[in-house]
């Protein structure tokens, strides 16, 4: 494998990780925003108010797009799979 090569490769491994992690990553942060935005407002200042809305939005992302982030890494893997072997 050739370094033009590999470097074609971490970059489309980047771009796969984004596009997997990026909108469970920022629908967190703008639940955990918002929470704290509302602490603010009312005063409650307790830490773990924001981890059961951020913990059941992010496993309803994942149950929603699950299938989808499945098969874009398994299609990633048989590329990287191709490349190597042809």
């Amino acid at each position: 494998m050739t370094e033009v090569a590999l470097s074609t490769l971490m970059y489309e491994m980047f771009g796969v990780a984004v596009k997997l992690a990026g909108p469970i990553l920022v629908l967190s942060m703008i639940i955990g925003i918002l929470i704290s935005i509302l602490q603010a407002a009312t005063q409650i200042h307790e830490q773990t108010i924001t981890f059961v809305p951020k913990l059941l939005v992010v496993g309803l992302m994942l149950l929603m797009m699950g299938s989808n982030m499945m098969k874009t890494l398994s299609d990633f893997t048989i590329h990287i799979f191709n490349t190597m072997l042809g």
